[in-house]
């Protein structure tokens, strides 16, 4: 479960992305074309080609490493 605060930031990347990638993939992805530091308090939110899967990147509750969580949108 990841939970809101003020000084959460949520970004969203536009552009499709190989759902195959994972945390190390998804954070050099962050730092090149998404500028802010995949380790700040954010959650970085990405989408497959399809726009039927999501891929959340943020860190855990105390901080301590980041995680991956994959959902997919149901409607």
């Amino acid at each position: 479960m990841i939970s809101s605060s003020a000084d959460l930031k949520v970004y969203l990347c536009s552009d499709p992305v190989d759902m195959s990638k994972q945390i190390d993939g998804l954070a050099l992805l962050v730092q090149e074309a998404m500028a802010p530091n995949p380790f700040d308090k954010a959650l970085f939110v990405f989408g497959n080609r399809q726009r039927d899967k999501v891929k959340f990147l943020a860190l855990d509750l105390w901080g301590a490493a980041p995680s991956i969580t994959l959902r997919p949108i149901s409607g």
